[in-house]
Order: structure tokens, then sequence, then C-alpha cells
């Protein structure tokens, strides 16, 4: 029997007791497949040899599966910032069209009230849409997307659904200028809606109130009274809200006092504006009262002429 380097017999050796050996070893190797298959002699075996090399197939899978794991984390990763970037986006854009539709929402309700305004007076009145600001501190001055071609001409009073704006005192082919209440170069008659006391109500420098000098000590002038435009002049219409006094106060001789008042339209905010055509009282004299007499029903009749005598009639 051959030796192997350490003197061990060899499995495999060229001598007859190794080649009975290795025919004994298949046979029961076979007798062992045979019994398994038909009675699972092995089954305990086979389990507590998966048991103890389990472990081993899961440390040599350890590298690939930490591989597959960062990539997995990685793509996951940039997945994920790109669906943030994405929903971020949206969420903007979501965010812009609420905004969007606020916007429009209240201007729908400002258009609205000035509707129901024009609609309320019955008057002939024109919609614009205030396209300029005059940025000067002394000039207080509007610049609407309506002129000469649309119908606006210069002395137009302007309104909006609180009160009067002011009037239009330049009108170009296709924009206008409106010169607002507040402006110091402005003065609107006014009267109190409370008393009936009139008033000129001037611009001021600061732009959002009215003044209103040399008011009688005497007269019942008090904070919160509402002052309505009083039509003389012919400017503006009579009944129209004008402002709400704010404070009174003496002036330095203690005959006369000084009434500040804010206005009733929004002018630091107004956007759209009615141009009014026509005022809803008539201005001007008076028509001429009927010839003084009695009543037509108790004047004589009329006696009907004469008819003329024919030639040769007795006389």
């Amino acid at each position: 029997m051959a030796l192997s380097r350490d003197g061990s017999t060899s499995l495999f050796s060229d001598s007859p007791a190794g080649t009975l050996r290795l025919l004994m070893y298949i046979a029961l190797a076979a007798v062992l497949m045979v019994l398994d298959h038909r009675n699972d002699w092995l089954q305990q075996a086979r389990y507590a040899s998966a048991l103890v090399i389990e472990p081993v197939y899961r440390l040599a899978g350890l590298p690939s599966a930490g591989v597959e794991a960062a990539r997995t984390a990685f793509a996951d990763r940039s997945r994920l910032i790109e669906d943030n970037r994405r929903l971020r986006a949206a969420l903007l854009m979501a965010n812009a069209r609420l905004n969007r539709m606020a916007a429009v929402d209240q201007q729908n309700q400002r258009l609205k009230r000035l509707l129901d305004v024009q609609r309320t007076l019955g008057m002939n009145a024109q919609l614009a849409r205030v396209i300029d600001i005059d940025l000067d501190p002394f000039r207080h001055r509007i610049v609407l997307n309506a002129g000469r071609r649309q119908g606006v001409r210069p002395g137009q009073a302007v309104i909006d659904a609180r009160g009067i704006v002011g009037q239009v005192v330049e009108a170009l082919p296709d924009t206008s200028v409106v010169l607002l209440i507040t402006d110091p170069s402005h003065a609107i008659p006014v009267t109190v809606a409370r008393t009936g006391l009139r008033a000129i109500a001037d611009g001021s420098a600061a732009g959002d109130r009215l003044e209103l000098p040399n008011v009688p000590i005497s007269a019942d002038l008090r904070v919160g009274d509402q002052l309505l435009s009083s039509g003389l002049g012919g400017r503006f219409p009579a009944g129209f809200p004008v402002g709400t006094v704010t404070a009174v106060r003496p002036d330095r001789s203690g005959m006369y006092a000084r009434a500040w008042a804010r206005p009733a339209a929004d002018l630091g905010r107004v956007s759209e504006v009615l141009l009014l055509h026509d005022l809803a009282d008539p201005v001007g004299p008076p028509a001429p009262a009927p010839a003084a007499g009695p009543p037509a029903s108790l004047k004589p009749a009329a006696t009907a002429p004469a008819a003329p005598r024919s030639a040769g009639a007795a006389p």
C-alpha cells in the first residue's frame, strides 16, 4: 500500500487493500443514500450541519450585502432628495396660485361693490383701473387707464365703493390724471350728515386726512360725524361720503375751530374707480315757476270769434 508523505496510508493507493477500502466506502455511501431517501434517516444530521454552515454563508455574503445596501441607500437618498425638491417646487407653485386666487377674489369683490354702487345710484358711470401713482409727497394724483377716446373729460367726479376719490384734471388720449381730495390744492364742499352744517374740506400735506378750517366755534361738530358732499358748485353730486371727523380743536383766536377728517375712500389702496358721466341731481338754476293765476279748471271758456257776415246780409 502506498504511503503518503506523512506516513499515513493513502485512500487512493495502487494496492488491492486501498481499492477494496474505496469500494467499501462507495457501497456504504450508496446504502446510506438509499436509506436516507426511503426512511429520511439523515434529516437531523443535515439540519445540524445547516445550522453550523449557515453562519458561514452569511459571513461570506456580508461584503456583497453591504455593497448592495449602500447602493440602495444612496439610490433612495438621491430619489428622496429629488422628490423633496420636486415637492417643494410644487408647493411653492401651489402657494403662488393660492395667493393669486386670493388676490383675484379680492379684486372681484371690489369690482362687485363698485358695480353694486353703480346699480344702486342709477348713474351713468365708467369703470377704470389705476395704472400709476404720483410719488411726489406734495402732489396726490393717480393715473387711470381711460382717456378722451374712452369718453373721459376733465372735471368728472371719481368715486369708489366707499366714497369720493377726486376729480379728473387732465384727460389724455388713452389715460387720465385724477386729483385726489387729499391734495393740498383741492377743496370740496361738504355737509355734516348729523347736523347739516356746511363747510369746506381741504386737502393736506399729510396725504391721509382732510382739514376743515374756520368752523364756527358754536357749530355742533363732533368726532365721528360723517361728512357728505353738499353738491354746491356742481362738481360733485350731493350725498356721497367724503370722510369721518377724527379731531376738533379750537384755533388760537378762540372764535373758530379746526377739524380733521379721515377720507371715506381707501385712497392708499384704491385700484378700481368709477368715473361719473352725469350727476344724479340736476345742476343749475331751478325750473321757472308756473305763471300766477287761477287754476285752468276755473278759467272761463274762451268766446269763439263771430263769423263774418256775408255780402248783402241785413245789418
